[in-house]
């Protein structure tokens, strides 16, 4: 794999401070509560009491991407049914992205009905995290204030807070723990907008090297929500699936980024063609059983800055996105 050509100063827990603050100074205005627990962890609610909104899962969304990212909307998407997108663009992408953005910190509590399971993003995993990818990446944050958030529909319980506190080295003072459920309305534009995140984790997973990596954009349609968890989840997915596009820009040798243009859509997974909620369902609501490759933007657009040429690969599936975002 090339060498990441990271500046020793890229600290997304550094870089993100100033959301935080905004969610936390400007909390009525963002619809989100936010308060102490008893250990001095902070906890925002960004949808389960509250309302939350648009405009307060975008801000969620730069958070997940440590404060270098972009994330907006607009009323361009190539949909006649779905006008509004989620835009997102990223300042050293790999590391906002796969290190911060992507949810792959495993976090759970108790035993059968009561128990307690989530996947960790943002800034607080390249602190406490011990996912392999780090290694990979060669990157790590130290001890600090740093901010979680957790994609779920109830409080995590303190031995969850407590965990991410102990790993990071911290007090809990200094950690902020944000929650978006995935129905409601901040939850579904943070989902969507790891639509880059998705694409970056495919790459990785095709073994195309991160350090090649020089910017990418990428865009999804905003799904409508549902307060029927596993209808919602299906939306944000489809979103991607279905209709996400993506513009890598690579360094290299022109077979390489033909061939990623080619490797990255979805509809090269033997699961693709049917909405996500159905395979899911098929798999008998096993995760794991689904194919890994499905996970990506429905269009990749590859340019290798090297040469200038540019590939595509895949197509937008606007009668698949009807079928999911209708119902």
């Amino acid at each position: 794999m090339s060498e990441l050509a990271l500046d020793s100063a890229c600290n997304v827990n550094v870089a993100v401070k100033p959301l935080v603050a905004r969610l936390r100074e400007r909390a009525a205005d963002y619809r989100v509560a936010v308060r102490r627990l008893d250990s001095g962890v902070e906890l925002i609610d960004a949808g389960i009491a509250v309302p939350g909104g648009l405009e307060a899962g975008r801000l969620v969304s730069e958070i997940c991407m440590g404060g270098l990212g972009q994330v907006s909307l607009s009323g361009a998407a190539p949909f006649e049914r779905w006008r509004w997108q989620v835009d997102v663009t990223a300042s050293h992408p790999v590391i906002a992205c796969l290190g911060s953005q992507y949810a792959g910190w495993s976090l759970n509590h108790g035993e059968g009905k009561s128990a307690f399971f989530a996947l960790g993003s943002g800034p607080a995993r390249a602190m406490g995290s011990k996912e392999p990818l780090y290694e990979e990446l060669g990157y790590r944050n130290p001890p600090g204030e740093t901010v979680i958030v957790l994609e779920v529909d109830r409080e995590p319980p303190p031995e969850i807070a407590q965990k991410v506190v102990d790993r990071c080295g911290i007090a809990p003072e200094q950690l902020t723990i944000i929650l978006t459920p995935t129905s409601s309305l901040a939850g579904g534009v943070q989902i969507v907008a790891r639509v880059l995140e998705v694409a970056l984790h495919k790459v990785h997973e095709l073994k195309f090297p991160l350090g090649d990596i020089v910017d990418g954009a990428a865009s999804a349609p905003l799904p409508p929500p549902s307060p029927d968890f596993m209808t919602a989840m299906g939306r944000t997915n489809d979103a991607i699936l279905f209709g996400g596009q993506v513009q890598l820009y690579v360094s290299g040798e022109d077979d390489a980024a033909r061939s990623l243009a080619e490797q990255l859509p979805s509809a090269s997974s033997r699961d693709f063609g049917k909405p996500f909620a159905k395979v899911f369902k098929d798999y008998g609501y096993d995760f794991y059983k689904v194919d890994p490759m499905l996970f990506s933007p429905a269009r990749a657009v590859v340019t290798n800055v090297s040469t200038g040429r540019s590939f595509v690969g895949g197509e937008l599936h606007p009668a698949l996105l009807d079928q999911s975002f209708g119902g």
